[in-house]
């Protein structure tokens, strides 16, 4: 759920933007990072906030967890124009210090250029390999399907990377002429419709028999516990995260609360994971139905409430 919704946009002139991605931000689906508007080594997106960093010159709308790549999730053209060019054939393969080397200059992985009237030029990157739809010069409509959401190149989660630029400069589509005013809610941006802004927020919540390892949690093959197992744990993958932020985790059963904690995150992060655990202390745990709750609060403020429920039979 969003914190808050931006107003209803003023388009660029003629020009106008659908999301590239064919999947709900509100969840599962969700924006990562946006264009960086610091001039300085530190980062901070439209809203002066830190989903963005260091010299980040598009917008990220991510996938929850690796898995969602097999599902086939569309990238779509946000705009009506003329492909400039397509590459593919990048694996998608999580970006490391290890394989740094074989995306050297192919750091976009696969991807679309598309061409459109008025000097705009927008590029969509990180596609998944053998997927793009599309040939150079072929005219594509609002809406067509280029190809669909990878993690080729440089990607560290399996994302559509969307850079907008007019006669090669650099644009935010959520504030297309730069002039930030921090607090202020941006009412001129290049959408059609604005994408929801997630100031920070719960990519998933799961429970397993012990704490999980993160890259496992990233690619959803966590296993839930049974009757027998070691423990009870609760865990929430986390996006965009402040220091000083509260997640509270809690699992309830048959017979009431089993753990409850509140967890002080201590600095940024773009993605974490928080876990919290209750060994067992006798012969099985308890047969029935199991809540399991996490919830990310800012300033007092809750930004976001997630819930899974889990049965021992």
């Amino acid at each position: 759920m969003a914190l808050f919704s931006l107003a209803v946009p003023v388009t660029a002139g003629d020009f106008s933007l659908i999301s590239p991605i064919a999947c709900d931000l509100n969840g599962p689906c969700y924006i990562q990072q946006y264009v960086d508007h610091d001039g300085t080594d530190a980062a901070s997106d439209f809203t002066c906030s830190g989903l963005s960093y260091d010299g980040h010159k598009g917008t990220d709308f991510a996938l929850p967890t690796y898995d969602y790549i097999s599902k086939g999730i569309d990238v779509v053209a946000s705009a009506a124009g003329t492909v400039g060019g397509t590459r593919d054939g990048v694996a998608d393969v999580r970006y490391s210090s290890e394989n740094a080397a074989s995306v050297q200059d192919k750091e976009c992985g696969n991807g679309v250029v598309i061409r459109h009237e008025g000097g705009w030029e927008t590029q969509y990157c990180h596609l998944r390999q053998g997927s793009i739809t599309v040939v150079q010069d072929q005219n594509v409509e609002v809406g067509t399907v280029l190809g669909q959401v990878g993690m080729s190149g440089r990607a560290e989660f399996p994302h559509v990377h969307l850079s907008v630029r007019r006669d090669g400069a650099v644009i935010d589509p959520f504030d297309p002429d730069g002039n930030i005013t921090c607090n202020t809610v941006e009412t001129e941006t290049l959408w059609a419709n604005v994408p929801p802004y997630r100031p920070g927020g719960i990519v998933t919540v799961g429970t397993s028999a012990t704490i999980p390892e993160f890259e496992d949690i990233r690619a959803n093959t966590v296993l839930p516990p049974d009757a027998n197992s070691d423990a009870l744990v609760i865990y929430a993958f986390l996006f965009g995260t402040r220091e000083s932020d509260i997640i509270s985790l809690a699992l309830s059963g048959p017979e009431g609360t089993v753990i409850k904690r509140d967890v002080l995150l201590k600095r940024n992060q773009a993605q974490s994971f928080r876990a919290i655990g209750k060994k067992l202390r006798s012969d099985r745990w308890p047969a029935g139905t199991y809540t399991g709750t996490a919830e990310l609060r800012r300033a007092g403020t809750v930004l976001e409430r997630e819930e899974i429920e889990l049965i021992i039979p």
